[in-house]
């Protein structure tokens, strides 16, 4: 599976969205786009990303452009999981 598929299982498993009336994608927007998606779930997130990939996420790589779509998470995930 995609790292994008894998953390939009995330994303609805951390939201608890119904993903057959919330279909993401790539492209979907997240931060202010999605109600459920508070600063709670990017804390749930960030926590979930750190475990599930071995990766280490420090305070000043967290910011609103991180969290603008799935797509822009996921190239972060990816390029913290090749350093």
């Amino acid at each position: 599976m995609s790292l994008v598929h894998d953390i939009i299982e995330l994303i609805n498993e951390v939201l608890q969205l119904d993903s057959s009336v919330t279909a993401l994608d790539e492209d979907t927007a997240l931060l202010g786009a999605i109600p459920e998606f508070d600063s709670m779930a990017v804390v749930t997130i960030l926590t979930s990303l750190e475990e599930q990939y071995g990766i280490v996420i420090e305070d000043d790589e967290v910011d609103a452009e991180l969290f603008e779509t799935v797509g822009s998470l996921a190239q972060f995930v990816d390029h913290k999981v090749s350093v």
